[in-house]
């Protein structure tokens, strides 16, 4: 198993979550949960919807398989990005041009006024998806040569780029720090994008995506084009259904009280900190070597990889699942109680970070199962799967939404990614899992559960005396 590249995938992530969350911490600070912060976060949401989509694995785990089975990679990949950054520039100008119907989109329970207000902010940040998709682009080129830390460490500077913005405008009106943030949004995508430029010079990939170019009007390129847009759309869907279900709960978020939508931004931030450090780190890593190990006929190899990668995952998210569960309070008071961030919005976000973290383990789980249905093209496949969680958690978010609130869509969330790995592991195939589990490994993780719960409860308990 490459733990080398898992590590160096980790370790860029680990940075780039670490300013991430202050800049979140800064933004509770001048925004809290307020009117204005969830304007913000519906404007930035559609983009960092995608962001996560394309960064963390659905294009990629779409584009790698077919890029390597290419014959023609300069000319299959140029191909590739010419139609996606066309229609992404086009339809980010419709945006521009009439942003209302997409803010009202995502918050149907807003009023006019409302909509109007938020509408210039949606415009702005929405330009972030052009950007995003040529790192992306630009990212799975260089996982193919098993380069990582840039695109892992690259996030940061989206998140150096806003923190700069609040630390200039954070004692003006709200109304201002919400324009700042959407304007360092842009600036921010610009630097990833270059960064990524440079280390595409460094291995010479340019020559690659130059000769692609050149003869861009390859006619055997024809069926290599339509076999991707076979596996695009189901990959899209079956890897993506923790932000398709987060994009949801903040559209239902707006028929709550008012903050709700920061509620679930802060907590699942808090979330996304371990599932993304651990599980799409690892699955990140991976991916290039199952995909290549499954082309060459070596299941062997490939399912080694898996079982190694299994339990690295078990330890390590079961111990940030129950640590986040237990410990929600310390952790949500350390990093978000300050400024204009009180108290009771610390207790709302508390709750929903418990539910969301129950869904910890078998979101990531399902990640990494996921890769063998992707590296085999069994796209169509991970998309019903990923129909069927989604479909569990809208139905549980509708009937949790009014007597839980924010909690019981965060909750409802958790409970379709259960459905998700249950469905995975079905198609991966249950002996395969049978066969992973029936190992001693089995009885350490629940001895090391339930100790790891023993001490984590007895220091929130020493933690709850000093903060309160």
């Amino acid at each position: 198993m490459r733990f080398k590249s898992i590590f160096t995938n980790g370790f860029g992530i680990l940075i780039s979550r670490i300013t991430g969350l202050g800049r979140d911490i800064l933004m509770a600070s001048a925004l809290g949960a307020s009117l204005w912060s969830d304007m913000f976060f519906i404007a930035f949401k559609l983009p960092n919807l995608f962001r996560r989509i394309f960064a963390e694995g659905a294009f990629t785990q779409a584009f790698m398989p077919s890029f390597i089975a290419s014959r023609h990679k300069g000319v299959f990949a140029t191909a590739v990005f010419l139609r996606f950054f066309l229609f992404l520039m086009a339809f980010s100008l419709i945006i521009t041009l009439f942003p209302e119907p997409v803010t009202k989109l995502l918050a149907w329970g807003w009023d006019s006024t409302l909509i109007q207000s938020t509408s210039p902010l949606v415009a702005i940040n929405f330009w972030y998806l052009d950007l995003i998709f040529i790192v992306t682009f630009f990212a799975t080129l260089l996982q193919y040569k098993e380069h990582f830390a840039t695109t892992a460490i690259s996030t940061s500077l989206l998140n150096i780029s806003m923190i700069l913005s609040l630390w200039l405008y954070m004692k003006e009106d709200p109304k201002t720090v919400a324009y700042a943030l959407s304007f360092a949004v842009l600036i921010g995508g610009v630097f990833q994008v270059c960064v990524h430029l440079l280390a595409i010079k460094k291995l010479h990939l340019h020559t690659l995506l130059l000769g692609g170019w050149k003869y861009r009007k390859h006619k055997e390129i024809t069926k290599e084009k339509r076999h991707f847009n076979t596996l695009f759309m189901p990959g899209i869907l079956g890897n993506s259904t923790p932000q398709i279900s987060a994009f949801i709960d903040t559209m239902l978020a707006s028929f709550l009280a008012s903050g709700s939508i920061s509620y679930l931004f802060y907590a699942n931030r808090v979330f996304q900190l371990p599932l993304a450090i651990i599980a799409i780190a690892t699955a990140t890593a991976l991916f290039p070597a199952i995909s290549k190990a499954l082309k060459n006929s070596d299941e062997k190899r490939a399912y080694e990889n898996l079982d190694k990668a299994f339990w690295i995952l078990c330890f390590l998210l079961g111990a940030s699942m129950i640590g986040g569960i237990v410990l929600a309070e310390p952790i949500v008071w350390l990093l978000f109680e300050r400024g204009k961030f009180g108290l009771s919005q610390t207790i709302e976000t508390v709750d929903v970070l418990r539910m969301y973290m129950v869904g910890l383990l078998p979101f990531g789980l399902a990640k990494l199962f996921s890769l063998f249905l992707y590296a085999s093209y069994r796209h169509l496949k991970a998309a019903k799967i990923a129909l069927y969680s989604l479909i569990t958690s809208v139905s549980a978010s509708l009937l949790l939404m009014h007597p839980m609130g924010a909690s019981g869509l965060a909750l409802a969330g958790s409970l379709g990614g259960f459905v998700l790995l249950f469905f995975t592991i079905k198609e991966v195939g249950i002996d395969k899992f049978i066969t992973i589990i029936q190992n001693k490994k089995s009885l350490y993780f629940i001895i090391f559960m339930l100790l790891f719960y023993l001490v984590i409860d007895l220091l929130n308990r020493w933690l709850l005396t000093l903060i309160r």
